[in-house]
C-alpha cells in the first residue's frame, strides 16, 4: 500500500516537471530497497510471529510437563517413603527371623551334641561293665541300654536267698565291680530297684514284698556306699514289688527271672533341663 503511494507520487512529480529522469529513477530505486527492506521485515515479523508461538506453546508444554513431574515426583516420594518403612519393619522382621532360626539351630545342635555325647557315655558304661563282669554268669547278670538309661540287672539267686534281703559274700564281689565302673563317672547318679515276683510274704518281720523290694534294694545301696566308697547322694533305693514283671508269674522260671535287683544308671537330666530352659 505504501509503495503504491509513494509510487503515485513519484509519477505525478515526474508528468509535473518537478524532478528530471535521473532523479526520477533514484527515488524508483529507493523506492525497490524500501519495498524490498519492507518485505524482509514482514517476512522476519511474520517468523517471529510464528517462533514465538511455537515457544510459547513449547513453554507452556514444558510448564505443563514440569507439573506433571512434580506431581509424579511428590508421588514417588510418598510411596519410597511407605516402601522404606515397609523396607524396615520387614528387615527387621526378617533379622528376628533369622536370629530365631539361628538360635533354634544352634539350640538343637546342643541338644543333638548333649545326646550324641550321653548316647557314647552310655556304649562306654556298657562295655566297661561288660569287661568288669566278664567271668560272670550272663543268666545271671544282664547289661543294656533302654531309652536313655543303663540298665545293669541282676538275678535275685546272685544276690539272695528266698525271703531274704541280706546280700551274700559271693555277691559282694559282683557288686564291688559294678561300684569300680560307677567310680570312675563320679557324676553319674543311679538308682537302685528291688523286684520281686508275686508270691506273699509269709509271717515274719518282713510285711510284703513292698517291704522286700524296698529292703533289697537299701541292701544293695548301703554295700555300694559302705564297702565301695560311693557317696550316697549319688544313689537312689527304691522298691518295685511285683508290679514291674519281665515275665509271667505263673511258672517257676518266670517267677525267677521277675525276682531281680536293677542298678538303672541315670542320664544327667539337671543338664538337659538347663538346656530346655535357656
Amino acid at each position: 500500500m505504501k509503495k503504491n503511494v509513494v509510487l503515485a507520487s513519484i509519477l505525478v512529480m515526474f508528468l509535473q516537471g518537478c524532478v528530471s529522469k535521473k532523479k526520477f529513477n533514484e527515488q524508483v530505486k529507493l523506492l525497490d530497497a524500501e519495498t524490498k527492506a519492507h518485505s524482509f521485515t514482514q517476512m522476519e515479523l511474520d517468523r517471529c510471529k510464528l517462533e514465538n508461538e511455537g515457544k510459547q506453546k513449547n513453554i507452556q508444554a514444558l510448564e505443563e510437563e514440569i507439573v506433571s513431574l512434580k506431581a509424579n515426583s511428590n508421588a514417588l516420594i510418598n510411596q519410597m517413603s511407605n516402601l522404606s518403612v515397609i523396607s524396615k519393619e520387614q528387615a527387621e522382621s526378617i533379622k528376628k527371623s533369622i536370629e530365631n532360626l539361628n538360635s533354634k539351630d544352634a539350640y538343637i545342635k546342643n541338644l543333638q551334641t548333649e545326646m550324641a555325647r550321653k548316647d557314647s557315655l552310655n556304649m562306654a558304661l556298657v562295655m566297661n561293665i561288660k569287661k568288669a563282669l566278664i567271668d560272670v554268669n550272663d543268666e545271671d547278670i544282664q547289661v543294656s541300654v533302654e531309652g536313655s538309661a543303663v540298665f545293669v540287672s541282676i538275678s535275685d539267686k546272685l544276690l539272695f536267698k528266698s525271703g531274704s534281703y541280706e546280700v551274700s559274700a559271693n555277691a559282694k564281689d559282683v557288686l564291688g565291680k559294678v561300684a569300680r565302673v560307677l567310680n570312675m563317672h563320679s557324676g553319674l547318679q543311679f538308682m537302685v530297684e528291688g523286684h520281686t515276683d508275686n508270691k506273699p510274704i509269709k509271717g515274719g518281720f518282713v510285711k510284703d514284698n513292698w517291704d522286700l523290694s524296698v529292703l533289697r534294694a537299701t541292701s544293695v545301696s548301703r554295700i555300694l556306699q559302705i564297702d565301695y566308697k560311693i557317696s550316697p547322694n549319688r544313689i537312689i533305693a527304691a522298691g518295685r514289688s511285683e508290679y514291674v514283671p519281665v515275665s509271667s508269674n505263673t511258672t517257676d522260671q518266670g517267677r525267677a527271672l521277675n525276682r531281680r535287683t536293677r542298678i538303672v544308671i541315670l542320664p544327667q537330666l539337671d543338664q538337659f533341663f538347663k538346656l530346655l530352659e535357656n
